[in-house]
């Protein structure tokens, strides 16, 4: 089993829930319109989100185009005119105070810095990351933060991972490893960049893609075997 110095971690929905933390900013946002949070409302805008991510994941679209449309979309799949802009504001600021950890992530990262170089790389909003890292306790431990919004690029694309490797001093590919939990976005972007990469996949998930992972595990917990990292014995 290779041995690793840097470990690229994603932020949503692998060290932080974030479908529990669109879940509150979304409601607040549609009562604050009048409009009833439901599963049928959640799921419109699940819908338009992932198309429009995708989208912005090919390069199709630029991050502005994303998240200044996708409110408009949905309202106007809800019969509403609105500024979609202004509900992003409001929105992000609701997303901002989301920092719910995924399981076992404050444990795990806290370990892991004491034996690797921790960095984040995320896509997404300088701002609204840094808070939710800053608010969950996790944010010390990573060496730095690469936000998509701040590179000029996003995952999966390469220019995204040269900006990084740039910046993290003595970087070698062959001894880094991406973990996170999208395979369009963390596993084919660190195979395209030429490193290794971990699949967190806590739901089972079949890989219906081409891109295959160097490792998948269910939990952070396992990335101590993964990384034949030791445990520290947890006091009684």
């Amino acid at each position: 089993m290779r041995k690793y110095k840097t470990l690229l971690f994603d932020v949503d929905d692998t060290l932080l829930d974030f479908a529990a933390a669109e879940r509150a900013s979304l409601s607040m946002l549609l009562e604050s319109q009048g409009v009833l949070y439901d599963a049928e409302n959640h799921k419109i805008y699940s819908q338009i989100n992932k198309r429009l991510w995708k989208s912005f994941e090919e390069g199709l679209i630029s991050s502005d185009e994303l998240f200044n449309t996708r409110f408009t979309l949905l309202f106007k799949e809800l019969g509403k005119s609105v500024d979609g802009p202004e509900l992003e504001k409001h929105y992000r600021r609701g997303l901002g105070e989301g920092h719910y950890l995924m399981s076992g992530a404050l444990e795990v990262i806290t370990e892991l810095k004491d034996h690797f170089d921790l960095y984040i790389v995320t896509n997404g909003i300088s701002q609204t990351q840094d808070r939710r890292l800053k608010l969950s306790g996790l944010f010390p431990a990573f060496k730095a933060v690469f936000v998509s919004e701040d590179t000029g690029f996003q995952k999966p694309m390469k220019g995204f991972f040269d900006f990084v490797f740039e910046r993290i001093p003595n970087c070698e590919l062959s001894e880094t490893l991406i973990i996170g939990d999208s395979l369009t976005a963390d596993i084919k972007g660190g195979i395209l960049a030429g490193i290794d990469t971990c699949w967190v996949n806590p739901n089972g998930i079949k890989n219906t893609t081409e891109w295959k992972p160097t490792y998948e595990v269910k939990s952070l917990d396992e990335l101590y075997n993964v990384l034949e990292v030791t445990r520290k014995t947890e006091s009684v």
